[in-house]
């Protein structure tokens, strides 16, 4: 098996081996993953965070040694949690512009870290030490506020419901799958909507009792979601009240506190 990193900004991950495929989710720059077969242009691959399986352009694909790959595995990286992050080569000064949520593994006391032996400085600082991991998961979730909707996005430049809720997790350091229907297994219930805490998870199923929505719930029974944007709306027993268009636009299954 081979393995790989992200050394780009945003990898899309489609469905099929082929650019006109639909992306089913992006690696951002620092993610690993494992490399389980290369067909002509296209590598087929499982993303190490969450297990997510999907076909990416070859031209997209830093292949690493097994030993880096589990070095990777073995370390702690800071997350970004700026909307634009800035790195660049160190031989080179031509800037990489990193989104929210991307990796930076091995930061050492200069601001330089190394990738499959190329040295990267980070320009500024990254402060993630969260005290309250709550408030950090809302003030991180605002920062995408009026991000449009994109299906299998991660960013502020597009994203989707749960790639939004992964997202704001893991600048906090808390590994959650990719997808709604997953991570509604986590945590534990929340029997009644008024003990719910922002920082808590809110599902939303369909007229067949399947997941298909997840939103933060914040404080004064609002919630923040990815819904034709990541907006914010009033969360109350039945569900996402929409005042825009006067009415429920998805039906609430159950909330579970994560952290």
């Amino acid at each position: 098996m081979k393995f790989g990193i992200a050394d780009l900004s945003i990898i899309p991950v489609r469905a099929e081996a082929k650019e006109q495929s639909e992306m089913v989710t992006q690696i951002l720059f620092g993610e690993t993953f494992e490399i389980h077969s290369i067909r002509k242009n296209w590598c087929h691959i499982k993303i190490t965070n969450d297990g997510y399986i999907g076909w990416i352009n070859k031209a997209l694909c830093k292949i690493i040694t097994e030993k880096s790959y589990n070095k990777h595995l073995s370390n702690k990286p800071i997350i970004t949690n700026e909307l634009i992050t800035i790195v660049h080569k160190s031989d080179r000064k031509v800037p990489i512009f990193l989104v929210t949520g991307s990796s930076i593994p091995f930061l050492n006391a200069k601001n330089k870290f190394t990738i499959s032996n190329t040295e990267y400085t980070l320009i500024g600082e990254i402060n993630n030490d969260y005290q309250d991991k709550r408030e950090a998961l809302v003030l991180n979730a605002k920062k995408f506020l009026n991000s449009p909707y994109l299906w299998g996005g991660k960013t502020h430049f597009g994203i989707d419901c749960s790639g939004f809720t992964q997202n704001i997790f893991n600048i906090i350091g808390n590994k959650i799958p990719r997808d709604a229907r997953l991570q509604v297994e986590l945590g534990k219930n929340i029997d009644f909507i008024n003990d719910a805490k922002p920082g808590d998870l809110a599902f939303f199923d369909n007229e067949e009792g399947e997941i298909i929505h997840v939103g933060l719930v914040l404080e004064n029974g609002k919630i923040i979601h990815a819904s034709g944007k990541v907006r914010i709306d009033t969360l109350d027993h039945q569900g996402i009240y929409n005042s825009e268009i006067k009415s429920y636009t998805h039906k609430l299954r159950v909330i579970k506190q994560i952290i």
